[in-house]
């Protein structure tokens, strides 16, 4: 079967399509890579805030997906809609890698060792929000570019440090740049982060059913349940909010992060749940996460973040 991927054109979004794409020649398919310009890249000088975050990374590729001019798209999943309009599908979601934030810096070890008063580059509403929370003295500066783009003006400069996503760095074997893995109870990852999600148009069997032995269970479960709660809250992938699910340390059961802060105040709220493999549900789990971010006091700072529009 030929099949045709969907991709920005970002050096880490090409990685992702021609992962994909060898894994499906594996399965004797023939594949190619369409680049496609979203609203998020063209809009580079923006900030996330201004521009709104639904679907800046996605529209124009599942503009190409219903028109038939791509049969899939790879996306990094956290910047993929919970809720996918008519006709589009997550078809699979392949197996995650680590899904937590990296603290980068050339001069400083860790977040705890940066100086008051530091610079920190982030574009992540969440991620300035954690920032906040843990270090008030510290001065989060808008930073958007790819991945390269941003370490050349941490280089230059610019900043003390910038806050990444572990699994663009991973993928493209800079972890050089790396000097801290952030703890999802200290600092919560983006629901889906980590993972991929591969679109399809629901009416294409031929294309579900090719790219069906991608999904990943455990994957399909924990992200099912992030984005669940994510939903839940009304969040989209610039709201504060941060969600993570996985293996606790002893046998039979998860465990689940989640909190919600203010990226001017850094007021947080967080709730830590243990529960039994016998919880089998994501959907209701994730509903229930995010009621307990609610019940916990998450609401005024949700309506705070989308200028009440919950």
């Amino acid at each position: 079967m030929n099949l045709r991927i969907g991709s920005r054109g970002s050096q880490l979004a090409l990685w992702q399509a021609n992962h994909i794409a060898g894994l499906l020649r594996g399965q004797g398919h023939s594949v190619e890579i369409e680049m496609i310009k979203t609203t998020g890249d063209r809009l580079q000088e923006v900030t996330f805030a201004q521009v709104g975050s639904k679907g800046m990374f996605t529209k124009e590729i599942e503009e190409a997906l219903a028109a038939g001019r791509v049969d899939l798209a790879v996306h990094s999943l956290k910047d993929l809609p919970t809720e996918l309009p008519e006709p589009f599908l997550l078809a699979a979601t392949p197996p995650r890698v680590d899904p937590r934030d990296v603290f980068v810096s050339e001069r400083f070890a860790n977040l705890a060792a940066l100086p008051q008063g530091a610079r920190v580059g982030t574009s992540s509403q969440r991620r300035r929000a954690q920032l906040k929370a843990l270090r008030p003295d510290i001065a989060a500066q808008e930073f958007r570019g790819n991945v390269d783009t941003r370490l050349r003006k941490l280089a230059e400069g610019q900043v003390d440090a910038i806050l990444l996503a572990a699994a663009g760095l991973d993928r493209l074997e800079k972890t050089e740049w790396v000097r801290e893995r952030l703890e999802p109870k200290d600092f919560c990852p983006a629901a889906g982060q980590g993972a991929l999600g591969i679109e399809t148009r629901q009416g294409d069997a031929a294309t579900r059913s090719a790219v069906a032995f991608l999904d990943d269970a455990a994957t399909r479960f924990a992200v099912t349940l992030e984005r669940a709660a994510l939903a839940a809250l009304g969040g989209g992938c610039q709201v504060p909010i941060g969600i993570h699910f996985r293996p606790a340390s002893e046998p039979g059961a998860w465990e689940i992060f989640a909190v919600v802060a203010a990226p001017e105040s850094g007021r947080a709220v967080r709730v830590y749940e243990r529960v039994p493999h016998t919880d089998a549900d994501p959907i209701a789990l994730g509903r229930r996460t995010a009621q307990r971010l609610i019940e916990a006091g998450a609401g005024p700072l949700l309506e705070a973040a989308t200028g009440g529009s919950r």
